[in-house]
């Protein structure tokens, strides 16, 4: 039998809400048709902002959504997207199927989705074809409480008031797409940016350097050594999960078991991955001043038949909600120096939340596992020991089972588990120390098949079910968990 021990009396820290965070590129039809249908349409919206996508990531009680890019956020230039919309330059989007961009929606346009939203906006500004005075004016325009030239630009444009700006992005991918940097040079470029983006008023930005790509730890090493924490409140990683190469991704629905397994086994990467570099930084940072930032994960497939290869559209199975929740596990048990995410991406691009058709909208699998998890926001991450078994494929093997678990402020205890054995139902002994657990009821989100996914004339087939509530015999119960799922428990003790 497998066992998970949860210590309820072992709790130090507490899993930021914003580790939950989403993305929002302009790249395919994620901002356009995504969130943005424009005014003049059947579909209804506010304000141009589509209203079922909004209402649908309102239950997901999203903290914060990061735009414009990604790659976008380097060749951006903030003041093409304000003001009349038809006086609007437009762009050509060259890095994502070099179609033209109208500038519809900017930041007017974003910051009233945020505000939809009840979330904060993460704005990743332009280093890579950008300047430092355009970086210092946008925040200006957002932010300033006083008459200046922005402040006053941004009351002609409707907004006399300024918004409330935390998270701010000081270039993106620079190591890449965002300028092709070497991280020396960067670090010297951040410096010279981030001295610039001022706090207006009782504003304070939090500033989120362009961290490593995946397992560049040189990246962080130098990031660290060469910027203080009082320029720098984050440092950004990116990894994704692919199944296979990146030249040959795989399908997104057609896929064996050995892509199943090395999907998992790159999600279970991420451990390694925020182990060694928060290693790095706690030499630089012991006191964890600098929060890491993973604001691009997430699985990566080839596009959808048919589909413009620039638009990186793909479907979403039980594969990916194994992926997210595996993720997610991981995040939590990291809290302590992991305090902010978000997943790539929220709307018809990668591992999206919601797909759109026209008029009509669907949750993903990766939807139903962040409405799951939403008991972990804040509350006091509690840690977990697994005793599983392996899952084995062609001579590899990863854990069968990952778990996390909380204690929220009204003193519930709430412990998520994925099972990725494709095959495999597990007895799984649930025993919590330092209460007197009584029952254990919650959600299991699982399918008949590894690839189960929704679709427009099918949008149920994968999605939660209740599971039936189990009694404690002291410390212990016992919880048959099938495979390929995952579960959130809710524990009750002892009046």
């Amino acid at each position: 039998m497998q066992k998970i021990t949860v210590h309820a009396d072992r709790g130090r820290t507490r899993i930021n809400r914003h580790i939950y965070g989403h993305f929002a590129e302009h790249l395919g039809r994620c901002i356009y048709d995504g969130f943005w249908v424009g005014e003049e349409t059947s579909i209804h919206n506010i304000r141009g902002i589509r209203r079922d996508v909004v209402e649908a990531l309102r239950g997901l009680r999203i903290p914060n959504l990061r735009w414009p890019g990604g790659c976008f956020a380097d060749e951006y230039h903030w003041m093409d997207g304000i003001g009349s919309r038809t006086n609007r330059p437009a762009m050509v989007n060259t890095h994502w199927g070099g179609l033209t961009e109208n500038n519809h929606f900017g930041t007017h346009e974003f910051m009233d989705l945020c505000e939809q939203l009840e979330c904060e906006p993460y704005i990743c500004a332009n280093v890579g074809s950008g300047t430092v005075r355009e970086m210092q004016q946008w925040i200006e325009y957002l932010t300033c409480t006083e008459k200046s030239p922005m402040s006053d630009l941004r009351a002609v444009n409707g907004h006399p008031d300024p918004w409330k700006l935390t998270f701010w992005g000081v270039g993106n991918e620079s190591w890449g797409c965002g300028g092709s940097m070497r991280p020396k040079y960067y670090a010297d470029e951040y410096r010279r940016y981030a001295t610039y983006c001022r706090n207006f008023a009782d504003n304070r930005l939090f500033k989120i350097a362009c961290g490593p790509n995946s397992d560049d730890y040189h990246w962080t090493e130098t990031l660290m050594a060469r910027v203080p924490a009082s320029q720098m409140q984050g440092l950004s990683l990116h990894h994704y999960t692919l199944a296979g190469s990146w030249e040959a991704k795989g399908s997104a629905t057609e896929f064996t078991e050995e892509e199943w397994f090395h999907s998992l086994q790159q999600a279970l990467f991420m451990d390694e991955l925020i182990k060694n570099h928060s290693t790095i930084m706690d030499r630089y940072d012991p006191q964890k001043q600098i929060a890491l930032v993973v604001d691009e994960w997430g699985a990566w497939h080839d596009v959808e038949p048919g589909t413009n290869p620039g638009f990186l559209h793909q479907q979403n199975t039980l594969r990916d909600a194994l992926v997210a929740g595996v993720t997610l596990n991981i995040f939590n048990n990291h809290c302590d120096r992991l305090r902010m995410a978000c997943i790539a991406q929220t709307v018809n691009v990668l591992q999206a939340m919601i797909l759109t058709e026209g008029e009509r909208m669907l949750l993903t699998p990766s939807y139903h596992v962040f409405q799951m998890y939403q008991v972990h926001h804040d509350a006091l991450m509690l840690p977990v020991e697994v005793v599983c078994e392996r899952y084995e494929q062609n001579q590899e093997s990863i854990p069968s089972l990952s778990a996390s678990a909380s204690r929220s402020e009204d003193d519930r205890v709430h412990l998520s588990i994925c099972n990725v054995h494709p095959i495999r139902d597990e007895i799984v002994g649930i025993e919590v120390r330092g209460m007197l657990p009584e029952t254990m009821q919650g959600q299991i989100l699982t399918a008949s098949n590894i690839n189960s996914h929704n679709t427009f004339d099918n949008r149920e087939q994968v999605k939660p079910v209740e599971l039936t509530s189990t009694r404690f015999s002291g410390e212990v119960a016992q919880l048959e968990l099938p495979c390929k799922s995952v579960a959130v428990l809710e524990i009750s003790q002892t009046a």
